[in-house]
């Protein structure tokens, strides 16, 4: 077992706080209590939520589960604590409006597989998982007053994402001030020792969170908040899938494969830093490498996708998935010889045909898209969303990206 400082060192790699003394507040107290967990034989009790508002996690969400895991390694007790309540609201955080609130039922649905993934990374064996609907949905109107009252307006109005609304003349929704409530209860009724979460979630864990738990006589709990969040797929913005530039766990893996090939070379760095842990010197030499021309970096990129492929379902699925890639991209023209066919009966919008045959996932995305020349007909880019497909115009070749594609032909050609 490593020491505590080097166990220390490697909790506390990748944390960030936009503070130099909170950061060093947070790794006193992070020793103090791995010494006294040491000293006593209990572990620490340790934990992350996830909000079920969408069916798949993706690979932004393993930052953490990987800090997740590192406890998990050092002997604690790790929550994988899926949000069945919170997601009622969802987490304003970083967003610019309010978020609509799901039903229950959609929760439910959502929250479904959210512990299979989660095993991809997290030993199953040694990962408790809970919903915090086990006691959030048990709280009275005199609780939420009674935890309400440890927190002023102003201490959420400051918040940075409030603040441009309320400058901005937007809407805030008093519903939106329980969610940090909430997450803060979490920490109370699991009686934590250490959260993890990303810097959206600084606000949640090191005020919310604290500040509850010390009010209901417990130690507060120690944060632990990633400095850096994954970008999606675009390279630039941090991975959502509401901007549909996500990478889900549960990608078949040749769509996995392909979508990593499509990341821009510049954020080969930070995927290799955050999904696989290089170290600084790892990181000096891929940088080095690819600055010097001793590597390339499709071929980095393309053992990153085998990588990752290989974590998330197997050696062999990997070895499979670029077998396909080569055969697709490099014997084909481009153009693969297997690709599915869809019979057209009549004219049809484009962003209609991607849609139906769940070749995007809303036309917002077929739009951005069309914006940056991902969408092809015959080769040629699609850039108007009022686009529109004939029959005149069959047979033709629909490609979205550089992995799927679909042959459109008449009912006469289709038979």
């Amino acid at each position: 077992m490593p020491s505590i400082d080097e166990q220390v060192e490697i909790l506390m790699s990748g944390a960030e706080y936009g503070d130099p003394q909170i950061k060093e507040n947070m790794t006193r107290e992070l020793r103090e209590r791995l010494i006294e967990s040491e000293k006593t034989g209990r572990p620490l009790k340790v934990y992350c939520g996830y909000d079920p508002r969408t069916s798949d996690l993706h690979l932004g969400h393993t930052i953490t589960m990987r800090k997740l895991r590192q406890f998990q390694d050092f002997g604690h007790d790790v929550t994988f604590l899926v949000g069945t309540f919170t997601s009622l609201i969802g987490d304003p955080s970083d967003k610019d409006k309010a978020r609509d609130q799901l039903t229950r039922e959609q929760v439910e649905e959502n929250a479904r597989t959210y512990a299979e993934q989660a095993f991809k990374i997290l030993d199953r064996e040694r990962t408790r998982v809970r919903f915090n609907d086990e006691w959030l949905s048990t709280l009275d109107f005199a609780d939420i007053i009674r935890l309400a009252s440890n927190f002023t307006v102003q201490q959420f109005l400051v918040r940075e994402n409030f603040k441009k609304r309320l400058d901005a003349g937007e809407p805030i929704y008093l519903h939106e001030m329980f969610y940090g409530l909430m997450q803060g209860y979490d920490a109370v009724a699991q009686e934590t020792d250490v959260q993890v979460g990303g810097q959206d979630q600084l606000f949640n864990i090191l005020v919310a969170g604290r500040k509850l738990q010390e009010a209901m006589g417990q130690r507060p709990q120690v944060a632990i908040i990633m400095g850096e969040s994954l970008p999606g797929t675009d390279g630039e913005i941090k991975m959502s899938k509401s901007l549909g530039n996500h990478i889900p766990i549960l990608s078949e893996p040749f769509d996995m494969f392909g979508k990593v090939m499509s990341v821009p070379d510049k954020a080969l760095l930070i995927y290799h830093k955050l999904l696989l842990g290089w170290t600084p010197q790892q990181l000096a030499d891929l940088k080095n490498g690819l600055e010097t021309g001793v590597l390339h970096p499709n071929t980095e990129k393309m053992r990153l996708a085998r990588t990752l492929v290989s974590i998330f379902h197997s050696p062999e699925a990997a070895e499979a998935a670029q077998k396909k890639w080569d055969e697709v991209f490099r014997s084909h023209g481009g153009l693969p010889t297997d690709m599915p066919q869809e019979v057209l009966s009549s004219e049809e919008r484009v962003v209609d045909i991607l849609r139906r045959l769940n070749m995007v996932a809303s036309g917002g995305e077929a739009k951005r898209l069309m914006e940056q020349k991902g969408i092809r007909l015959n080769e040629l880019p699609v850039t108007d969303p009022q686009a529109v497909i004939t029959r005149d115009m069959l047979p033709a070749v629909l490609q979205v990206g550089k992995r799927k594609f679909v042959r459109l032909v008449s009912p006469t050609d289709g038979k």
